[in-house]
C-alpha cells in the first residue's frame, strides 16, 4: 500500500512515516511544499504522489495564540480538511484525519468520561475550528475516519514532558507548578500511529469521529511527576489550580476519552497510558537529555 503522510514533519507526522515504511511504501508532505489551505495544491499533491491513503497530521495547534490567530487557525483546521476531503472523494481515496478532545466543553467530572456520541461544545477558538474541520470532512464524501486524540507527546517536535523536562534541567531548585485540576488522556505519538495503520489497515475501512487515546486519565500535575520519576531525573513540581495558571485558551476541565468505536470496531490498540509512557522512557531517556539539556 501506498500512504501519503500529510504533515509529516511534526510530532505524529514523523512517528507515523517510521513506522509505516517498516509496512508500506510512505509519501511525505509538509509546508511551504503542501498548502492545506490551497485546493489546487491538494489537488497536484495527489495526482503527483498517487497514494491509496492520505492520513492528515496537518493542524495549526498553537491553542493560546489561536485566540488572536483565528483567521489562520480557521483556514489550517477547518477550510483546509474540507478541500483534502473534497480532492480525495473526487478520487475515492481513504483519509485519515487527527482532530481533538478540545471539541468537547469539559464539563463532566471525572472519572466520567466522553463518548463518539457525545456533544461536542468547544470553548477555545482551536477546539472550534478543529470541529468545523471535523464537519467539513463529513460533508466532503469522502471515505474518512477522524481520530481524535489528546495530551500528545512523542521524541519529535515540543510538547509538554520536553518542556517540564528542559525547565528542571535547567533549574533543578526551583519548583515548577503545575495545573492539577484538568483531567485527560495522555497519548503517546509512535502508539497513535500504529493505531492509525491498523484503522487503514483493517479489511473493511472505517469511516465516522473514533477517539484514540491512551487508555486512563490523569491531571497535568500527575502526569509530569510520572514522567520525571520514570526518567530519574530530581525535581520540584506543586500542584497548582487552572485558575492560579490562567491562559489565553479555555481548556477543558475534563477531557477523557473514552475508545469506544474503535473497540466497537475490533481495532482499538491503545493501551493504558503509563505503560506507553513507561516504554517511552526507556527507548528515549538518553536523547531527550540530549534535547533538553540547557548549556
Amino acid at each position: 500500500m501506498h500512504i501519503l503522510i500529510l504533515g509529516v514533519g511534526g510530532q505524529l507526522g514523523s512517528d507515523c512515516r517510521q513506522l509505516f515504511e517498516k509496512h508500506h511504501r510512505v509519501t511525505g508532505r509538509d509546508a511551504p511544499e503542501l498548502d492545506i489551505r490551497s485546493s489546487e495544491n491538494i489537488a497536484r499533491t495527489l495526482d503527483e504522489t498517487a497514494p491509496d491513503a492520505v492520513v492528515n497530521c496537518t493542524a495549526y495547534t498553537a491553542v493560546d495564540r489561536a485566540e488572536a490567530e483565528s483567521g489562520l487557525c480557521h483556514a489550517v483546521n477547518a477550510t483546509g480538511p474540507g478541500l483534502l476531503g473534497a480532492a480525495c472523494a473526487a478520487r475515492d481515496l481513504p483519509v485519515v484525519h487527527i482532530s481533538t478532545d478540545y471539541v468537547f466543553d469539559g464539563e463532566k467530572s471525572p472519572p466520567d468520561h466522553y463518548l463518539e456520541s457525545d456533544l461536542p461544545n468547544p470553548l477555545s477558538v482551536y477546539g472550534q475550528t478543529k470541529l468545523a474541520g471535523e464537519k467539513a470532512l463529513l460533508a466532503s464524501g469522502a471515505r474518512a475516519a477522524i481520530l481524535r486524540t489528546a495530551w500528545l507527546y512523542g521524541i519529535g517536535g515540543p510538547n509538554f514532558l520536553k518542556t517540564m523536562l528542559r525547565l528542571t534541567l535547567a533549574n533543578p531548585a526551583k519548583t515548577l507548578r503545575v495545573v492539577n485540576d484538568q483531567w485527560g488522556s495522555p497519548t503517546e505519538a509512535s502508539r497513535l500511529a500504529a493505531q492509525i495503520m491498523r484503522v487503514i489497515e483493517a479489511d473493511v475501512f472505517p469511516t465516522g469521529v473514533f477517539h484514540a487515546t491512551g487508555e486512563g486519565h490523569t491531571t497535568w500535575y500527575e502526569f509530569a511527576v510520572a514522567f520525571l520519576q520514570a526518567m530519574d531525573v530530581p525535581h520540584r513540581i506543586e500542584p497548582c489550580t487552572t485558575a492560579e495558571y490562567p491562559t489565553a485558551a479555555h481548556r477543558p476541565h475534563c477531557a477523557i476519552l473514552e475508545n469506544a468505536a474503535l473497540k466497537a470496531a475490533g481495532l482499538n490498540i491503545m493501551r493504558d497510558w503509563r505503560i506507553d509512557l513507561r516504554e517511552f522512557v526507556e527507548q528515549h531517556r538518553a536523547d531527550l537529555l540530549a534535547q533538553n539539556r540547557t548549556v
